[in-house]
């Protein structure tokens, strides 16, 4: 089975509200499409999300939330590589993503950590290690878990911004 079929999300009761990549994909593009799509590259990811209303044309990524959000990130781009991956395209995925120019000394040891909790598998290739998911519950927990708080940090920094008396402008 390939990982981007799999379901990521929240249920309530017995009533699933979760969402496959492709219908993410789906959604932010406003519908278009019928079939499940083929490219749910990290680029795709993040060009679909920027659309979205509200998200600048010129937005970027801190490079420090994204080393503060490391092991999901890591996690998530091993889950859309439903074949495996390499420490290097990690890298570059995370580069070209987020443009976070990390480091091997960032990023393998949170490789390994991973790998440690059994969250992931690592394969060993000729010259290359390959890494999969091992835990899908687990990273899918990690990665929820993650969500949940800078969604509540977002709503909290959003609501200072839109409540008048919190930060009155000059014009006020």
């Amino acid at each position: 089975m390939k990982r981007t079929r799999d379901r990521y999300g929240e249920s309530s009761g017995t009533e699933s509200t979760s969402a496959s990549v492709e219908t993410l994909l789906r959604e932010l593009d406003g519908g278009a499409g019928s079939g499940p799509s083929t490219d749910v590259s990290p680029a795709r990811l993040l060009d679909a999300l920027r659309t979205v209303e509200g998200v600048d044309e010129g937005f970027r990524f801190d490079e420090t939330i994204v080393k503060h959000s490391l092991d999901e990130l890591l996690l998530v781009l091993v889950a859309l590589r439903a074949d495996g991956t390499h420490g290097k395209q990690l890298m570059d995925d995370l580069a070209g993503t987020f443009d976070a120019d990390l480091s091997p000394g960032t990023v393998y040891p949170r490789l390994h950590d991973l790998e440690e909790s059994g969250t992931i598998d690592v394969h060993e290739m000729v010259r290359t290690k390959e890494y999969t998911v091992a835990d899908e519950t687990d990273a899918r927990d990690r990665v929820r878990d993650a969500m949940r708080q800078h969604l509540a940090i977002g709503r909290v920094l959003h609501h200072a911004l839109t409540d008048d008396a919190l930060f009155a402008t000059d014009a006020d």
